[in-house]
């Protein structure tokens, strides 16, 4: 009885022996190529975004797209590859993903659309990495573009995502979309003070500034007569890198020459 045993277990491990070796070598080699290729695909796509980078006149958001671009075409022809390891054809994996088009189409509507929105993001260009935005009311710096979302930085370093269909379809406020903004501060000053004392004070300390253009020409006037205040706008170009700062200085300088002068600011 344990001949007889044996020998079935023989026969059928010199029987199957084979079919299992080739399976196990088709599986092994279809996880090479698949790893492999992962690597070559992130590779490919990190040079093309450094290549980019070093051409003039190309941002690096079109290298950072074009890179995502690299990484999914050459993604999808790894996993074909990996699929002709056990036997299927390139050409019947096309024929039954054509088959399963409308299915997939139906099913990865949203995917697609971020997809779509990505490229109409790349044409137009309302904005591109490194500017300062509000997209779908988030307000952050942009880190990155891919097909599929737009990622921002928020002003506390928080990682916002963003599809791009959303971010496509709402308002976009581009901060740095020109290299000029103008900077508004309103100084409240109380009625019983001399509004012309104070409107020299202001213009005194924006004429001695570099940082305002003399053109557009800056605007110091009294515009609102408030509750407890006689309040004075202040309208001031500048680059837009300097606005902030500006604003800043600006406000310390004129409460500070303020109370110098006898100019008092209501509570």
């Amino acid at each position: 009885m344990e001949q007889l045993q044996d020998i079935d277990l023989n026969t059928l491990f010199a029987e199957y022996w084979p079919s299992l070796l080739s399976g196990a070598l088709k599986v092994m080699g279809a996880l090479l190529v698949l790893v492999i290729g992962l690597r070559i695909a992130g590779w490919l796509s990190s040079v093309v975004r450094k290549q980019m980078a070093k051409r003039n006149g190309v941002d690096e958001t079109l290298g950072a797209f074009f890179g995502s671009l690299v990484r999914w075409f050459v993604t999808a022809a790894v996993l074909i590859a990996s699929l002709q390891v056990f036997g299927v054809q390139a050409t019947s994996f096309v024929a039954v993903l054509g088959a399963l088009t409308l299915a997939i189409g139906l099913s990865l509507q949203g995917a697609l659309g971020n997809i779509a929105s990505g490229v109409m993001i790349m044409l137009f260009r309302p904005y591109k990495i490194g500017d300062f935005v509000e997209i779908a009311d988030v307000t952050g710096t942009v880190k990155e573009i891919n097909l599929f979302q737009t990622i921002l930085a928020t002003l506390d370093n928080v990682k916002i995502i963003i599809p791009n269909t959303e971010a496509i379809d709402g308002i976009i406020k581009n901060f740095s979309g020109y290299d000029t903004r103008r900077c508004d501060i309103v100084f409240g000053i109380d009625y019983d003070d001399d509004m012309d004392k104070a409107l020299a004070i202001i213009k005194g300390i924006v004429d001695q500034d570099e940082r305002v253009f003399s053109d557009p020409e800056p605007f110091v006037k009294v515009t609102n007569l408030g509750d407890s205040s006689v309040d004075i706008t202040c309208r001031l170009w500048c680059n837009a890198s300097e606005l902030w700062n500006l604003k800043f200085d600006m406000t310390k300088q004129v409460k500070a020459a303020f109370d110098d002068q006898g100019i008092s600011i209501p509570y």
